[in-house]
C-alpha cells in the first residue's frame, strides 16, 4: 500500500465496525492503492464520498469489483456480507432532497449486513404524510431521521416515537438554512428529549451509531 495510507483492517475485530474509505480529499491513486491492498486480502470495503470523477479515474479492473451508487456517493468493493438482520432500523427522510444522506445511511447499514427500511418524503410541511406511516415507523427499535431546512421532523418524531432516534441534519435549503447549520442547531436544541444528533449530511455516522445500538441490544 502507498505510504500515504495505512488502512485499519483490524478495526472490526476491536469495535465491531469496519473502517470505511473516506474518499473526499484522497486522490484516485490513493484510493486505488487501498483497494489493491483489500483485494490481496479478499476484504470487502465500504467507500464514502466517492464522486463520479474519482470513480471513473480508478483502474478498470478495480471498477469492475466496485458497486457504486451515484446518489449516495458510496461504493462496495469486493465481497459484501449477506443480510443477517432486518426489521431493526428505519431511515425516515423529510424530503426527496434529503435522499443522498438517507441512502448513505442505508448503504452503510447494508454493508454491515443490516437491511434497513427507507421512508422518504414525509416532512412535516405535509404532516399527514408522516402520520400515514407513523405506526409502521413505531415497529422499529432504531430510527434515523434525516432532514434539512428547519429540521422539524426530528422534534415531531421525538414526540411520537419511543425508540432510539438518531437525527441527521442535511445541507438542504438556502439562505437562513446556512448549509445545514440551522437544521443542526434545531436538532440539538429540540425539546424532544434523548435525541442523538450527528454532523451535517453524516448518514454514515448515523448508521454507525445505529450499529452500535444494535450491538448493545444483542448483548442483552
Amino acid at each position: 500500500m502507498s505510504g500515504d495510507a495505512v488502512f485499519d483492517f483490524a478495526r472490526a475485530e476491536r469495535i465491531g465496525l469496519s473502517e470505511a474509505v473516506f474518499c473526499a480529499g484522497k486522490t484516485p491513486q490513493q484510493i486505488a492503492s487501498i483497494l489493491e491492498s483489500a483485494r490481496v486480502r479478499d476484504a470487502g470495503l465500504l467507500l464514502t464520498r466517492l464522486n463520479s470523477e474519482k470513480f471513473e479515474a480508478l483502474p478498470g479492473d478495480l471498477r469492475a469489483l466496485t458497486d457504486w451508487c451515484p446518489l449516495s456517493q458510496t461504493a462496495f468493493f469486493g465481497p459484501v456480507p449477506p443480510v443477517s438482520s432486518t426489521g431493526t432500523v428505519a431511515i425516515v427522510a423529510a424530503g426527496t432532497s434529503d435522499a443522498p444522506a438517507a441512502r448513505e445511511a442505508e448503504r452503510t447499514l447494508r454493508h454491515a449486513g443490516v437491511g434497513a427500511s427507507v421512508i422518504i418524503d414525509v416532512g412535516v410541511a405535509g404532516l399527514w404524510r408522516l402520520m400515514d406511516r407513523i405506526e409502521e415507523i413505531r415497529r422499529f427499535p432504531v430510527v434515523i431521521a434525516v432532514a434539512g431546512m428547519d429540521a422539524a421532523l426530528a422534534s415531531v418524531l421525538g414526540g411520537l416515537y419511543g425508540g432510539s432516534l438518531i437525527c441527521v441534519p442535511t445541507s438542504v435549503g438556502y439562505g437562513a438554512a446556512e448549509e445545514g447549520r440551522t437544521a443542526l442547531n434545531a436538532m440539538l436544541a429540540s425539546c424532544a428529549p434523548g435525541l442523538l444528533v450527528t454532523n451535517i449530511d453524516n448518514g454514515y455516522g448515523a448508521a454507525c451509531a445505529a450499529l452500535r445500538m444494535l450491538g448493545v441490544m444483542k448483548l442483552r
